[in-house]
């Protein structure tokens, strides 16, 4: 049994032999961030300030030897090999909701593109599922498998649970959803996960800045932030390879048009000259940076493939002055990408 406290909280908990030090902190009701829990995304990335690890297995490009050098790991990989201090804050908002497993009955199917399908979820009468806008669930498959899925509805809207769900070719459970799948099938489900979501004690201005269906957990934190009135000055950036990838672009153009404090940058990388587009092109973490040369005063919020989110936490904390502790991401790791660890 090794013992490990945070700093700045000085909290601490044990973890014991052969556990993953994510593993034991949420066993014990410290949320520290996480996404994937598999060592693809980076989320869990901290410093250890004292105390030696095991790294585990993870995705050198996630964890380079240069942060290793620096004292950093993935606390969903490394186990502890002696008594630690990690410098790692814990996430109190996500502290008292309870993660359920329930089945969901697929109320509603829409296809929104050729490799976008929303599904709509019913759950049970008797059960209602408490969550912060911009965490996801999981699906439980029968081969012991998981797959995770950002909730694309805010909380107070939840009477079905929204997921943008991205055709990956061949992708076992993306091909049943875009093949076999039908309204009013029954699947079972983990949630809420992850420590995506907005970060209410800043009112600071934000960023968003999303790929593909990387849209649809921002979706939700927006919607939330409506909701509940909350002004701090918005700037999305929704990057496409072409114009039909942004599958809701409507919904985001009303948005701006509706809410002043709210502005909408749509960028598209590799338009066809079909697409008549005459619009932002390139990378979309790319535009932002020539929007906000300076984010020393800004919240990032990113979501989408790895290659992004890494390039935006490189590009913002190195370039344009954004504080590392206040870029939030939710890198969309598929099998492929565990596979590789």
């Amino acid at each position: 049994m090794r013992t490990v406290t945070l700093q700045p909280s000085g909290h601490q908990f044990q973890v014991e032999e052969g556990e993953a030090v994510l593993a034991a902190a949420l066993r014990q009701g410290f949320v520290l961030p996480y996404g994937c829990k598999n060592g693809a995304c980076g989320s869990c990335k901290g410093r250890i300030l004292s105390g030696a690890v095991d790294y585990g297995v993870y995705q050198h490009k996630t964890l380079t030897d240069e942060e290793k050098a620096q004292g950093k790991a993935l606390f969903c990989q490394a186990k502890p090999l002696s008594d630690l201090v990690l410098e790692a804050r814990t996430v109190g908002a996500a502290q008292d909701i309870q993660i359920k497993k329930l089945p969901c009955r697929i109320q509603k199917m829409e296809r929104l593109a050729d490799d976008v399908m929303v599904l709509h979820l019913k759950l049970p009468a008797n059960e209602k599922l408490v969550f912060l806008a911009g965490q996801f669930i999981e699906f439980l498959l029968k081969d012991g498998g998981r797959r995770s899925f950002s909730i694309a509805n805010p909380p107070h809207d939840a009477e079905l649970i929204e997921l943008h769900v991205r055709h990956v070719a061949g992708g076992q459970f993306t091909d049943h959803v875009f093949g076999k799948m039908k309204e009013r099938d029954i699947l079972r489900c983990e949630g809420p996960l992850g420590t995506f979501f907005l970060r209410e004690d800043s009112d600071k201005p934000i960023v968003f800045v999303a790929s593909g269906t990387g849209f649809a957990p921002i979706k939700a934190v927006i919607e939330h932030m409506f909701h509940k009135g909350i002004a701090r000055p918005m700037a999305l950036y929704w990057g496409g390879r072409r114009p039909k990838d942004l599958y809701m672009n409507a919904l985001a153009q009303r948005w701006a048009a509706e809410h002043p404090g709210f502005k909408y940058v749509p960028v598209i990388s590799d338009p066809l000259p079909e697409d008549t587009w005459s619009g932002r092109t390139g990378f979309v973490h790319r535009a932002a940076m020539q929007d906000f040369p300076d984010l020393s005063g800004h919240q990032v919020y990113a979501c989408g493939v790895p290659v992004m989110v890494d390039a935006a936490r490189k590009d913002f904390t190195a370039v344009c002055k954004l504080p590392e502790d206040e870029f939030y991401a939710d890198s969309f790791t598929t099998q492929a990408d565990l596979a590789a660890t």
